[in-house]
């Protein structure tokens, strides 16, 4: 697909979502900030083309309290990661140019230095809000066939295939499917071939 071309379409089309879903935002912004208080939003730095880093924005799911994760995420905030609707916020970040529409996932920056040099190609195109591995198994992947599909992404990009993507993210956030791992609330952390220092997981780091 011609860069330029697919920056049209992801300004045109998070342009057009975020005026025709700002009632929804506006709602789960306010359904929010009555739950959790303020800030609204989430936000982290995240790498993305090229591993230059940018502010994810995405709405918050859980409580800034002492607990476990399971217990500082709320009712609402497992509907919100549940359906995807956490990550409308994304759209901005799309119309500024950090990520596009499709693409591989915006991943924490720690995990840079653990990719093999065939995984790191997945930031060879911008970030993107869904990706090939997404409609392929989401969080019931490996990490390895998640950068796998990546990969594939990056080679084999064009249009119809991220229509293609589009169309088919609409079937999986509506049949919720692939939102867990095995025995985990999301993905378990990816630990490549070198050991991360213990500590206690947060929901909010991962996909």
């Amino acid at each position: 697909m011609i860069p330029s071309l697919k920056r049209v379409i992801d300004i045109t089309g998070s342009a057009a979502a975020l005026l025709i879903l700002s009632p929804v935002l506006a709602i789960i912004a306010w359904r929010v900030r009555r739950e959790l208080g303020t800030p609204v939003f989430f936000r982290q730095v995240r790498p993305g083309w090229q591993g230059r880093t940018f502010e994810l924005v995405k709405f918050r799911t859980m409580r800034d309290t002492d607990g476990t994760d399971a217990e500082r995420l709320t009712p609402f905030g497992r509907f919100l990661r549940a359906s995807s609707l956490d990550e409308l916020p994304e759209l901005w970040n799309v119309l500024k140019g950090d990520m596009s529409l499709v693409g591989p996932r915006p991943l924490l920056v720690e995990y840079l230095a653990l990719y093999s040099p065939e995984q790191a190609r997945r930031h060879d195109v911008r970030p993107g809000m869904t990706g090939w591995a997404q409609v392929n198994g989401r969080n019931m992947l490996t990490w390895e066939e998640k950068f796998e599909l990546d990969v594939w992404y990056v080679d084999h990009r064009s249009l119809w295939l991220d229509l293609r993507i589009l169309l088919l993210t609409v079937k999986t956030v509506f049949r919720r499917e692939g939102i867990h791992a095995q025995g985990d609330a999301t993905m378990p952390r990816f630990r490549g071939s070198q050991p991360l220092p213990a500590g206690p997981d947060s929901l909010e780091d991962k996909v």
